[in-house]
């Protein structure tokens, strides 16, 4: 069987860390994606920012793993945030109503209120 095909890099910055992916999440590499975040909440990181622009797909398992390690790391008041996911994966977590994960040009913002448009300018 080969070897995932998922590159991981760490980088902190005190309690801050960037956390670089490149290669697709699938079940095979999501050990990987689970192994950096915990490790991440473990060694007492508030703010994990994960890098995406090297991934150009990743399954629910990804998107479950992101979502499980946001949920622990609120327990304990840190936050994960998802740069530059693949357009089709962060239609999936718009979808999923998750994108309190995404940060940046994709990043589900809250609606903007909706005036109906009125024909003849009276009800």
């Amino acid at each position: 069987m080969p070897l995932p095909q998922l590159n991981v890099h760490r980088r902190d910055h005190t309690t801050r860390t960037l956390i670089t992916l490149a290669g697709e999440i699938d079940l095979s590499t999501v050990p990987l994606v689970y192994a950096a975040l915990a490790g991440c909440l473990r060694d007492g990181i508030r703010i994990v920012d994960v890098d995406l622009t090297g991934v150009p797909f990743c399954d629910v398992s990804g998107l479950n793993a992101f979502l499980t390690a946001s949920r622990l790391g609120a327990d304990d008041g840190a936050t994960l945030q998802l740069h530059h996911p693949p357009a089709s994966m962060a239609r999936v977590i718009e979808l999923t109503g998750s994108g309190f994960l995404l940060h940046g040009p994709h990043a589900v913002r809250s609606p903007s209120p909706r005036v109906p448009a009125v024909a003849g300018g009276a009800p």
